[in-house]
């Protein structure tokens, strides 16, 4: 399997309010909440990361969770947030320009 990159779109404003990232989608105004693990995904989805290592890295070592499940967790958490053009999805790495 190829490995899956991910970076936060540039069309939305995000802010982290206790544990959940807010997330407003300029796009078409959509308001998003993310638990504190979708947080984590989304804060350490720079483009050049994979998502396996994003997933070991901040997931794994922070809650108890099996990889695997994870893992699969993950990436539907990561095609629904690229559904909504909230993230951008691709199998290289992903240049992200300031």
């Amino acid at each position: 399997m190829s490995p899956v990159y991910i970076a936060r779109a540039r069309e939305v404003a995000a802010r982290m309010i206790g544990e959940e990232m807010m997330i407003l989608s300029a796009r078409d105004s959509k308001l998003f909440s993310l638990n504190e693990t979708a947080a984590a995904i989304w804060q350490a989805a720079d483009g050049m990361t994979p998502l396996s290592e994003i997933v070991e890295q901040h997931v794994c070592a922070e809650f108890e969770v099996d990889r695997d499940v994870a893992l699969r967790d993950a990436e539907k958490l990561v095609e629904g947030l690229a559904q909504e053009g909230i993230l951008k999805v691709s199998n290289i790495p992903i240049e992200v320009t300031p």
